[in-house]
């Protein structure tokens, strides 16, 4: 078939694509070539696609059978041809785009797999396709809203087109609003206050959890965060769907809000939307910063981990190393507590030398408190420990 633009063939898991050649549409360096393509393909989010389809072959394992997937925003379709060929016991892949070049190579992607049967494609408005589904027996397993942006203006669909107990994965790359950078943008999409933190990147997960859990309890529908990572510009969100009002409610009950002193590091935690929130630190007085309200549940869920993992395990990847390593952090900190401290924010504010962080980390475990690396940030330490005995072992450390 023949396109209108340049086009090129990559390899990626176990398919064979046609992508738009992003070399013809960069002049400068700095250009960012995914966005200046007719058709969107991002090769930098080839680690995302992986765990995508890792997550996905664990919850199909899970579930004991055949299942239905959707990816409303599919651009050259590189992940629902994915799907289809690297996950046992899809039987249908729905793919869409509303960009006609973009649904064209969808299709002559699919056609290239011998998927034509398995794959349905459509030319149309993301929101207008999912709504198609809405009704309880058209209804998917599993949907991907994979954005340039942030997913927020599809949630509602998707939540409408997703079955009792599907999975629906969601990558938010708008990191600047979500980190506090722009935090009246954050709040106006995601209905939560960010703060430029060290944990930024975790907070912009709760965030993004938090604005799905609002918008899901309108339907009467509860969620449940089975994985999460950030990764790079992005933030990624895997929750299961759990109908029914009281579902809603306890997922509702997660919501609260995250305090933080910019001047000794304390934070703590509120439960509640609407709640009475301190105004001055316990540690040193000075004034509390108030981000949320998000989501204060966990973020992760160990056993599903253990499942990605095992799926890791049996393929090959070309970021294998860094998957398996990915998900072994993300398992160890899935039950640990808000928040992660990171060791050089705090060297840096009291003058002293960076220790190892293995010795940070144990460190904190001999004051008797659980202590744990973080995918978030290479030098950061998860755990219930407060500020001060952090700040205590570090200058047992360095003096």
């Amino acid at each position: 078939m023949n396109f209108s633009f340049p086009t090129e063939i990559v390899e990626e898991g176990k398919v064979s694509v046609v992508v738009p050649k992003l070399s013809a549409y960069v002049k400068e360096a700095w250009e960012y070539a995914p966005s200046k393509a007719p058709v969107f393909y991002n090769p930098a989010m080839e680690l995302n696609r992986d765990l995508a389809v890792l997550a996905l072959q664990a919850y199909q394992k899970m579930l004991g059978r055949k299942i239905s997937v959707c990816e409303p925003l599919t651009g050259c379709g590189i992940r629902g041809v994915r799907f289809a060929v690297e996950v046992d016991g899809v039987r249908k892949v729905f793919v869409n785009d509303i960009n006609p070049n973009a649904a064209k190579l969808a299709r002559f992607n699919a056609e290239r797999n011998a998927l034509a049967k398995r794959i349905l494609v459509a030319n149309k408005d993301a929101n207008l396709f999912l709504s198609q589904y809405a009704a309880p027996r058209r209804r998917f397993d599993y949907i991907d809203v994979d954005p340039f942006g942030s997913p927020v203006p599809y949630l509602d669909a998707a939540i409408r087109a997703l079955r009792d107990r599907g999975l629906l994965a969601l990558t938010a790359t708008d990191m600047a609003p979500l980190c506090g950078v722009h935090s009246k943008a954050c709040f106006r999409k995601y209905g939560g206050k960010p703060l430029r933190t060290e944990y930024c990147q975790e907070l912009a997960v709760r965030l993004l959890v938090g604005c799905l859990t609002m918008m899901a309890a309108k339907h009467e529908i509860g969620i449940k965060v089975v994985f999460s990572h950030s990764t790079d510009h992005y933030v990624r969100v895997y929750a299961v769907a759990r109908y029914g009002a009281r579902k809603a409610d306890n997922s509702l009950r997660m919501m609260g809000h995250v305090l933080h002193c910019f001047s000794c590091f304390h934070r703590e935690t509120s439960e509640g939307i609407v709640s009475s929130l301190k105004t001055g630190c316990a540690e040193c007085g000075s004034k509390l910063n108030v981000a949320g309200p998000l989501w204060l549940g966990k973020i992760s869920d160990k056993d599903f981990c253990s499942f990605m993992k095992r799926e890791a395990d049996g393929r090959r990847l070309k970021q294998g190393k860094r998957v398996l390593r990915l998900l072994s952090l993300v398992q160890g900190e899935a039950e640990a507590s808000v928040t992660y401290y990171v060791v050089d924010r705090i060297c840096d504010k009291l003058n002293l030398p960076v220790p190892p962080l293995v010795e940070v980390v144990s460190g904190i475990r001999k004051a008797g408190f659980q202590a744990t690396q973080t995918h978030f940030n290479s030098r950061g330490v998860r755990t219930e420990a407060p500020a001060n005995v952090v700040k205590e072992v570090i200058i047992k450390l360095t003096t």
